[in-house]
C-alpha cells in the first residue's frame, strides 16, 4: 500500500542542501561582523566600558568604584550627571549588613548628600547594633529614573545586598526615555527602550552615538520647558507600564541575589509647590476659554483681598468649563484650605499636582503602582508608604514646605523621617537575637543624628542659599507661588547667628565621634576655606580614597 507522507524527491533535497547554508549565512554573517568589529575596538582600547563598577584600589585594599561613564547610554555627551562616587568592598565583610539605597536626586539627598536620608539611616542601625557592621551604599542619582535603577540593581545583585531601598519614581516623565525627556529619543516600547540601551552601552554605539550627536550642556530643569505632557496623553500609559515592569525586575534581581527590596512611596510638595505648567482641555472652543478667563481674574481678585468664599464660587464656574487647568486647581485648594476645609482642599492641592504638565512630581499613579508591585512581590518586598507618613506628619495633612525645599528634595526634618521609617521597617525583619543584642531600644533623636552629621546652622543657611539660588531660574520662577518659596527660602539662610569657631567645634566634635567618615573631612575642609587653607587642605586630604587620587581646593588649586 503506497504511503500517504510526504517525502521529498532527490531534487528537493538538493535544492534544501543549496540554499540552506547560503541563507544562514546571510542571516548570521552581519551579526558576526559586528561582533568581530566590537572585538577589534575593545582590544584596541577604543570606547568605554558602562558597566556601573570597576576594579580599583582604596587605601591599598582591592576594591570596585563607581564607574564614570556608567550613564553614558542614558544622557548625551555632554550631559552626564556624576553621583557622589561610592566604593563596596567586592568580598563582603562577615556581620556585614549590607543595603543599596536606588533612586534619584531625592534619594541622593540633593541639594546636599552629606545630609541624605542614607546617613540617617546608617548612623540610626550602627548606634543601635553596635556588634554588627551595616553597610548603606546610595546610588542616588539626579535626572534618572527606573530604567537606570533597573541596570544599577541588577549589577548590584553581585555584591550580596541584603536590602534594596527603593526611593525612586520623580523622573518617570522627564528622565531617559520619558515622554516628556530631553536626555534620549522618547520610544514607549520596552524592547526598544532595552535594545537602545544595549546598542549605547557597546564601543560600536558610542562610536555612533558620539558622531551623531553634537554635545549639549546641563541646564536643569529649564531644559524641559517645552516637554510638557499632559495627564491624560496616550504617551502616560506605556510610560506607567514600564515603570512597573522595571520596579518588578528590581525584585527579580534581588530575589536572584537573596536580598529583599523595600518600596518607598513619593512624597511631593502639595501645599507650598505650585505646578510648573498648566495646558486647557483638548477641544476648548475661543468662547468658552475667553468665559473661562474672565471667571478666574474675577476669582483671582477677590482670592487676593481675602474674600475666598466668593472667589470659590468664581474658580468653582470656571472649573465646569475646564476643570484640567492644573494652577486653577492650586488656586481652589489654598481657598479652600484657608476657610478650614482641609479635606477638599488635599484633594485639590493632589489634582493640581496630577495635572502638572511639567511632571517633575510622582503623581498618584506613579504612587499607586509602587505599593502595588510592593504588595504582589510577595516575601521579597516590602512597601514604606512615605507619602501617607509625611502627610501624618504635615500640617492639615497636606504636604509642605516643613519636609520638602521645593517639589520634591527632602529637608533635613524629611530625611530624617524617610530614615527613621526605613529602620523601623528594617529592624523589624531581624531576628529576635539580634533584637535582643542591640545597644539601645530607641533610634537616635534628630538633634544626635545632626550632630553627629554635623549639619550645623551654617549649613543649614548654606543649603537654603543654594536652594534659592535655583528658584531664580524657570520652571520656579513661573509659578504661582513663587515669592513664597523664596521668602521662606530666604528667611532659613539667615536664621544662623552661628559663628565660625561654634562652626568648626561642631565639625571637629563630630569627626572625633566618627575619625574615618570622609564625608565629615570633606565638608569640613570645604567651611576652612574661607578662613585657613592649610587646614582646608589637610582635611581634603583626609577625605581621599588613596594617595594617587588628586585633591582640589573649591579654587581649583590643586593639593600637592
Amino acid at each position: 500500500m503506497p504511503s500517504s507522507g510526504f517525502s521529498p524527491t532527490p531534487k528537493a533535497n538538493s535544492v534544501w542542501r543549496y540554499w540552506t547554508p547560503r541563507i544562514a549565512t546571510a542571516l548570521l554573517a552581519p551579526f558576526l561582523f559586528l561582533a568581530l568589529a566590537e572585538g577589534a575596538l575593545r582590544l584596541f582600547g577604543v570606547g568605554y566600558s558602562t558597566s556601573l563598577m570597576e576594579p580599583c584600589t582604596i587605601h591599598g585594599r582591592l576594591s570596585s568604584c563607581y564607574n564614570l561613564f556608567f550613564p553614558a547610554p542614558f544622557f548625551p555627551p555632554g550631559m552626564i550627571k556624576t553621583p557622589q562616587v561610592y566604593s563596596i568592598d567586592p568580598v563582603k565583610p562577615r556581620g556585614t549588613y549590607r543595603i543599596f539605597v536606588l533612586g534619584e536626586s531625592a534619594a541622593m539627598g540633593d541639594p546636599d548628600p552629606a545630609y541624605s536620608f542614607s546617613r540617617y539611616l546608617q548612623l540610626m542601625l550602627q548606634e543601635r547594633f553596635q556588634n554588627m557592621n551595616f553597610e548603606v551604599v546610595n546610588t542616588g542619582m539626579v535626572a534618572i529614573n527606573s530604567h537606570v535603577s533597573l541596570a544599577i540593581a541588577r549589577e548590584l545583585a553581585s555584591y550580596k545586598p541584603d536590602l534594596f531601598l527603593i526611593y525612586a519614581g520623580s523622573n518617570e516623565v522627564v528622565g531617559p526615555y520619558g515622554p516628556g525627556t530631553v536626555l534620549t529619543t522618547s520610544s514607549m516600547s520596552l524592547p526598544v527602550i532595552r535594545t537602545s540601551i544595549f546598542v549605547r552601552s557597546t564601543r560600536i554605539g558610542q562610536l555612533l552615538t558620539q558622531s551623531g550627536q553634537p554635545r549639549s550642556e546641563w541646564r536643569g530643569m529649564e531644559m524641559f520647558l517645552d516637554k510638557q505632557v499632559r495627564a491624560d496623553s496616550a504617551r502616560m500609559r506605556p510610560a506607567y507600564r514600564n515603570f512597573a515592569s522595571n520596579l518588578k525586575d528590581i525584585v527579580e534581581a534581588a530575589r536572584s541575589s537573596g536580598a529583599r527590596v523595600l518600596f518607598s512611596t513619593i512624597a511631593t510638595n502639595l501645599r507650598d509647590s505650585a505646578p510648573f505648567g498648566s495646558l486647557h482641555r483638548v477641544g476648548i472652543t475661543p468662547d468658552e476659554l475667553h468665559s473661562w478667563s474672565s471667571l478666574v481674574q474675577q476669582g483671582v481678585a477677590l482670592e487676593l483681598s481675602g474674600s475666598c468664599t466668593e472667589a470659590l464660587k468664581f474658580y468653582s464656574s470656571a472649573a465646569q468649563i475646564d476643570d484640567q487647568y492644573a494652577e486653577l486647581h492650586f488656586r481652589i485648594a489654598r481657598c479652600q484650605s484657608s476657610l478650614g476645609d482641609f479635606a477638599a482642599a488635599k484633594e485639590h492641592f493632589t489634582n493640581a499636582r496630577d495635572l502638572d504638565t511639567l511632571r517633575f512630581r510622582a503623581d498618584s499613579r506613579i504612587n499607586q503602582i509602587i505599593r502595588n508591585v510592593a504588595t504582589s512581590s510577595g516575601s521579597t518586598a516590602a512597601l514604606l508608604d512615605t507619602e501617607s507618613q509625611f502627610a501624618a506628619e504635615s500640617h492639615n495633612g497636606v504636604i509642605g514646605g516643613e519636609l520638602l525645599y521645593d517639589h520634591v528634595h527632602l529637608t533635613p526634618t524629611g530625611n530624617y523621617l524617610l530614615a527613621l521609617a526605613a529602620f523601623e521597617q528594617i529592624v523589624g525583619t531581624f531576628r529576635a537575637g539580634m533584637k535582643m543584642s542591640s545597644h539601645n531600644t530607641e533610634p537616635l533623636s534628630e538633634a544626635d543624628c545632626e550632630k553627629l552629621l554635623a549639619l550645623t546652622d551654617h549649613d543649614r543657611a548654606r543649603i537654603a542659599l543654594e536652594m534659592a539660588d535655583r528658584m531664580q531660574r524657570p520652571p520656579f520662577t513661573t509659578q504661582l507661588n513663587h515669592a513664597e518659596q523664596m521668602q521662606r527660602l530666604m528667611f532659613r539662610a539667615a536664621g544662623s547667628a552661628e559663628s565660625p569657631q561654634q562652626t568648626a567645634t561642631e565639625y571637629q566634635w563630630a569627626i572625633a565621634q566618627s575619625p574615618n567618615d570622609v564625608t565629615l573631612h570633606y565638608k569640613f575642609g570645604l567651611f576652612l576655606f574661607d578662613y585657613d587653607r592649610q587646614a582646608s587642605a589637610q582635611q581634603l586630604v583626609l577625605a581621599r580614597p588613596n594617595d594617587a587620587f588628586p585633591v582640589f581646593l573649591p579654587d581649583g588649586t590643586q593639593i600637592q
